[in-house]
């Protein structure tokens, strides 16, 4: 009787964690020591707060108050048949300069047709136009780059999510639409009520 031949298993080895697997207790510790050791060396660097405020409250913010609008700002105003220039000052008890930037302007032409009346509104010869100096044509980045690098203006917008941004910047106070009229947000004076 002849005997079969036996065949080889190949990578019939016992397998072995490599010594610097992660998934070994030493190997863990090892790791979070030197997280902890980055952790230590990482600088905290704290953004440098405009001279202007004083906590909270804004001293920059004196009449004439200039006032950044946003597009929806406009077209809600349209809407709810307010004149801007005279509600503002209504609002806030004092002269009002409302600014467009270029950005907001680019929006409103972008809308087309049905916002004629919009843009019209927007290139009002009382309302001051800022230029804007980076790419692109997003007006809600625009805003917030604007109002965090300078604390001099209010913001008119019915965008919930800019106010939620906006909210994060101290010293910065909000004016959007409420019951039809003008309603403004931590002005230090408050303005009319609400």
């Amino acid at each position: 009787m002849v005997r079969a031949k036996k065949t080889r298993k190949f990578a019939a080895v016992k397998r072995l964690l490599n010594p610097n697997d992660i998934r070994l207790k030493e190997n863990q510790l090892k790791q979070k020591k030197k997280e902890e050791a980055e952790k230590e060396k990482a600088v905290n660097r704290a953004p440098q707060v405009a001279s202007s405020l004083f906590l909270q409250h804004n001293t920059a913010l004196v009449p004439p108050y200039r006032v950044l609008i946003d597009t929806n700002f406009i077209n809600f105003s349209l809407q709810n048949k307010l004149e801007l220039v005279s509600g503002m000052m209504d609002c806030l008890y004092a002269k009002c300069i409302p600014c467009v930037t270029d950005c907001v302007m680019a929006e409103l032409e972008k809308l087309g047709h049905r916002y004629r009346v919009a843009l019209r509104v927007a290139r009002d010869p009382r309302f001051e136009r800022l230029a804007c100096s980076h790419s692109g044509t997003y007006a809600d980045d625009c805003l917030v780059q604007r109002v965090t690098s300078h604390k001099c203006y209010i913001v008119a917008t019915c965008d919930r999510e800019l106010r939620r941004r906006i909210r994060k910047i101290p010293g910065v106070p909000l004016m959007y639409i409420v019951r039809r009229r003008y309603a403004i947000e931590r002005l230090p004076d408050q303005g009319a009520p609400v």
